[in-house]
């Protein structure tokens, strides 16, 4: 039967709205791989290391003229095409890594070159909660080794948010309320400021990844797939850390961009194998611990991110192991602290006990390791360790990390109670009675801990 005129007027005018849909789809697509994609280059170097050597059109300028040191520059041929958003121009500048530098990097993570990164590790990134929520400066944390360097940059993240911030006020709320460039802009801070410290306040080296292969197939070296397209940047200024992350910020918070293990090169390179090899002992000679079938962060990976140094214990200073042999602690203050309790932890085991340095911070932020889970708790009040009084009933916030919790538990702790000294004796013979929470935060203050409402964390 022949169809009617309305019929295919409809029909008509249907196909239209689909293919009107599907322009405005790729239109979309296009957009974003455009907003993504920066290739900003300034105040890079690139200098000749481990024997690589540069293209003339990498130092100049075209003209004959070598770049000054310290600036870097946007080719006309990146414009011509458009890579995928986390992954940049060989010829943005900087130097490709060398197989020299690979095995060195693969020695300092896995204390070989055949290991390579497992699953969990390759897929994690640095990825928010949505903006103007009650987790807006959270980072979306997942299962997996990796977790603790996600939630170690997220302590550097509140810092950012309520204490570095310019014409910003220190409160709850001031942290529920920011926007996508806002989040974007602190995490970059973050990231900057970590690897400046890394550097030793002089140098940072930031790692990304191109789309060519720098290392060719060897027998003694294990080929991951992305460790070979390293392009290695040099910033003398941590301004310029920071702004150089921020316009390559794809390169750490895209699904797919290995952001983390980008960030973990970009700290050891930061930090350089020498300072590596003088911070580490005998207990600690390489940073990833082998676990069921993946790796562990060692605390000198944590102690790095945090302090700078990758010093591989908690306690202050230097100690005598039990061989005589001489154990790495922290040296100085850091402006993020450190926590820890555990079920297994023993307390007659001086080598495990956080000393000072990491218990009392410059600012009231600590990363929690609670039972081998990283967490975050935090106090708004800058003044909290600085002014005695203070310590008397103040509140903390406590971010764990896990995708259960909507909103920040807020926590009262009183340390001029006597009643958590009565129900400690009452119930030293009944574990578990209280939150691990609890547990950490005692490790610091005798103190009695009101949830304000909210169901304990067990």
């Amino acid at each position: 039967m022949a169809m009617e005129p309305l019929d295919q007027e409809q029909s008509s005018q249907e196909l239209d709205l689909e293919e009107i849909a599907r322009k405005i789809s790729l239109l979309d697509r296009w957009r974003e791989i455009f907003s993504y994609h920066r290739l900003g280059t300034n105040n890079t170097t690139s200098q000749n290391h481990e024997g690589n050597r540069i293209s003339a059109g990498e130092t100049e300028d075209g003209t004959g003229t070598p770049r000054p040191k310290g600036q870097g520059h946007l080719p006309s041929s990146s414009l011509c095409s458009i890579p995928k958003p986390s992954i940049i121009s060989s010829k943005s500048g900087g130097f490709p890594i060398s197989l020299a530098m690979a095995t060195k990097l693969r020695q300092s993570l896995f204390g070989n070159t055949i290991q390579v990164f497992s699953y969990d590790w390759t897929k994690a990134y640095f990825r928010f909660h949505d903006p103007f929520s009650d987790l807006a400066f959270a980072l979306e944390v997942g299962k997996g080794s990796a977790q603790s360097i996600q939630m170690a940059v997220q302590g550097s993240i509140i810092k950012h948010l309520l204490f570095t911030r310019k014409g910003k006020d220190c409160n709850f709320l001031s942290l529920c309320t920011i926007s996508k460039q806002e989040q974007e802009r602190a995490l970059a801070a973050a990231l900057a400021g970590i690897l400046w410290a890394a550097g030793a306040a002089q140098k940072a080296t930031i790692c990304l990844f191109t789309e060519d292969t720098h290392i060719a197939l060897t027998p003694d070296y294990s080929r991951d797939g992305f460790t070979e397209r390293l392009q290695l940047f040099e910033l003398l200024e941590k301004e310029a850390t920071e702004k150089f992350i921020y316009d390559h910020l794809q390169c750490f918070k895209g699904e797919g961009s290995h952001g983390v293990i980008l960030f973990l090169y970009s700290l050891i390179f930061s930090r350089t194998f020498e300072r590596l090899q003088k911070d580490l002992d005998v207990s600690t000679t390489y940073l990833l611990q082998p676990n069921a079938g993946g790796f562990l962060c060692s605390q000198a990976v944590l102690n790095m991110v945090l302090t700078g140094r990758a010093r591989p214990h908690v306690f202050n200073g230097c100690q005598k192991g039990k061989s005589q042999e001489m154990l790495h602690g922290v040296l100085t203050r850091s402006d993020v602290g450190y926590l820890q309790w555990g079920k297994t932890t023993s307390e007659d085991n001086g080598f495990s006990q956080v000393g000072s340095m990491l218990k009392t911070p410059k600012l009231p932020i600590w990363l929690c390791n609670i039972n081998g889970n990283y967490s975050i708790l935090f106090s708004t009040n800058r003044q909290l360790l600085s002014d005695w009084k203070t310590e008397r009933f103040f509140d903390l916030y406590f971010y764990s990390g896990q995708p259960a919790q909507s909103k920040p538990a807020h926590l009262t702790v009183d340390t001029h109670s006597h009643h958590w000294e009565r129900v400690q004796r009452e119930d030293e013979h009944r574990p578990g009675r209280f939150s691990p929470v609890e547990m950490t935060i005692r490790t610091k203050w005798e103190a009695t801990i009101n949830w304000n409402g909210t169901a304990p964390f067990f």
